[in-house]
This record gives structure tokens, sequence and C-alpha cells, in this order.
């Protein structure tokens, strides 16, 4: 067996970890359906991690997908490695979050990522596997950067009435990740991000200039509540600064796109 990183949802950042790391193996839907009670069709090693992307399915208040999965892993992994959502913390009025700050979501989507990180780290525990939640903000990179809604003419938040941004470039998300499986690497929660609060608003203006688009038009808070999906404005109405110093003191990740301007030219 030539893997020891099996890579559970091969998505936008699963695809992209599997770019960088020849030592991983994705999991597809034929090797185990987490919609479906169904067996793992692969033998797993003695020893390995696991990356685990899979959102949670909308079908119950907890994490289903990803109990399907535990409940087929065996022998357990050495280390399991979740992406979470800032989402958990809720809105805070602009003010910081550090991963000392209580949970306190504000949707059922960001509820289903608290009852995942709770039922892993149980799991984990009487596994003796080591888990590691990464809380992740927006994801941008190639093909993420809005820039068909800015060709459309889609509205943006007033820059007034936008909340901090907090964002990371796919590769160097992928990073953290990689990161995440050493077992140097303490185990626990670790927010993710650029460390540039520059606002939604601010970031598609800046992606509009260098498509050389027009700027996008902006519509108050009030408006938005109006004219906005029920999805986008439950990311657009809870407002926080994302603290991502453990990021880079404890899991020693040194960002490659720490300016949000280089990220999005390196995008294009």
């Amino acid at each position: 067996m030539s893997w020891s990183t099996l890579v559970v949802g091969v998505g936008y950042l699963g695809a992209r970890f599997l770019e960088q790391d020849n030592d991983a193996r994705g999991l597809t839907r034929s090797d185990h359906d987490l919609d479906k009670d169904s067996p793992l069709s692969i033998d797993l090693p003695d020893s390995y991690t696991v990356l685990y992307t899979v959102p949670p399915s909308r079908e119950s208040q907890s994490d289903v997908r990803l109990q399907r999965l535990l409940d087929v892993l065996d022998p357990s992994p050495t280390r399991f490695v979740y992406i979470s959502t800032t989402g958990v913390y809720g809105d805070h009025g602009g003010t910081t979050v550090s991963e000392e700050t209580p949970t306190s979501p504000g949707s059922e989507r960001a509820a289903r990522r608290v009852a995942a990180e709770d039922a892993l780290r149980s799991w984990a525990a009487e596994r003796r596997c080591s888990a590691v939640v990464l809380r992740v903000p927006g994801i941008y990179g190639p093909g993420r950067l809005g820039i068909e809604r800015l060709r459309e003419g889609s509205s943006t938040i007033e820059e007034e009435d936008a909340g901090p941004g907090n964002r990371i470039h796919v590769d160097d998300l992928a990073a953290c990740c990689v990161a995440a499986m050493s077992n140097d690497v303490p185990a626990g929660i670790y927010n993710v991000g650029d460390g540039d609060h520059r606002t939604s608003t601010w970031f598609a203006n800046e992606v509009a200039r260098q498509c050389e688009l027009p700027a996008p038009p902006t519509i108050s808070m009030q408006d938005a509540r109006r004219e906005f999906s029920p999805m986008r404005m439950s990311f657009l109405g809870e407002s926080r600064r994302v603290d991502t110093q453990k990021m880079r003191d404890v899991l020693g990740v040194k960002l490659k796109y720490p300016n949000p301007e280089d990220g999005i030219a390196a995008s294009l």
C-alpha cells in the first residue's frame, strides 16, 4: 500500500491538497457513499491520517456523513484533520475571536459544524487518535473569485456596512492541512486565514480592478436583506475579526498569499 493520507472529499480543497501531497489518496463515492450506510471498499494501512473536507448533510442536526465514515475506519487513523468553519463563532459585531472564544453558531449550518467538531473529538479520544480542527473562513483561488457575479452586475454591500473580511487562498489552506498532518503539531483547534481583514466589498472591487471590469454597484445592508439570498446573507450578516496568531506560531504556516491582492493576481 503506497499511501498514508486519506482525503475524504475531493472537491475544491481536497483536489488541491492531492496536487501537493503525492502520498495521499482521495476517497470517492464509489469507495464509500457518505449518504448511505455502505461498507468501505478500500483496505486501510496500519498507520495513516485523514483529511476530511465534506460539509455536513442538511438531513440531521448532527453530521451523519462524518459519523458514517467514523463507523467504518478500522484501524483508526493516527490523526484526523477536520475542516470546519469560522462561522461556529457566530456574530461578534466586528470584534476579534480566537480559538478560546466560545462557539455561538447563528445558523443551522454552523450548528452542525459545532456538533461535528464535538463528535470527532469524542470519537478520537476513545481511539487515541489526535484530532485537529481547522476553522476556515471564505476560501478563494482559481475559479473562485466571483467573476461571474461581477459580470452579471450583482451588487455588494456598501463599504461602511460591510464587516471585517476573513479569507484564505486555497493553496495556503492546503499548506495548513499539510502542516496539521504532522505529529509535531499539537492536536486541537486552529483558526486559519490570511490575517487581512479588508471587507468583502474591497475584495470584489479588487477582483474587478484586476479583471478590468466595472466595480460592482453597492447597496445598504437593509436593502441587501431584501435582495440577497438567505445563504448569502448568512455570511454577510455576521461580523467578526478572526485571530490567526496560533496558525502562525503553533501550526507554523508561513502563508504564500498574506496579501489578497497577490492571491487574486495568482488566481487569475
